[in-house]
């Protein structure tokens, strides 16, 4: 049984995940959390399988002396091996890449379907990462 943690400031959002997710016999979400503090709270404190991590919370900046990453890059400091799935608003164009490099598992905007989440939570699970094959076809154009 996977053990889930979920970041999102919207209670909505995180519902929802957890809905999806319910219905996956082998994934049960066991933590939530609304804001950075809580996440670091969290992770430091409990073991989970993977993270679905906001990129909101990520690119919040009202903390001074933080940059847009430094969250994602402070759970991969405190536990490397936990794996991070990035769920976005935001097209894969503008993050994807940035959030990868910084640590992350796997990058997934919120109009993919659910199902496409649960075969990435798979993936990143197995210890591989997880993109898209829309940003699969843009990187390898780019190169």
């Amino acid at each position: 049984m996977l053990r889930i943690f979920i970041a999102d400031y919207h209670a909505i959002v995180r519902e929802r995940l957890k809905q999806i997710l319910s219905e996956s016999p082998d994934m049960a979400v066991v933590a939530e959390a609304s804001n950075r503090q809580e996440v670091m709270d969290r992770v430091i404190t409990n073991d989970y399988d993977l993270v679905i991590l906001d990129i909101d919370i990520i690119l919040e900046t009202d903390i001074p002396g933080k940059s847009s990453l430094d969250i994602l890059k402070e759970i991969k400091s405190r536990k490397p091996k936990l794996p991070v799935l990035v769920l976005s608003m935001y097209p894969e164009e503008q993050y994807a890449v940035r959030v990868l490099k910084a640590g992350a598992s796997g990058y997934l905007t919120t109009e993919n379907a659910p199902d496409e989440l649960v075969a990435a939570i798979r993936k990143i699970a197995q210890g591989k990462k997880y993109i898209s094959s829309s940003l699969a076809g843009k990187l390898k154009s780019d190169f």
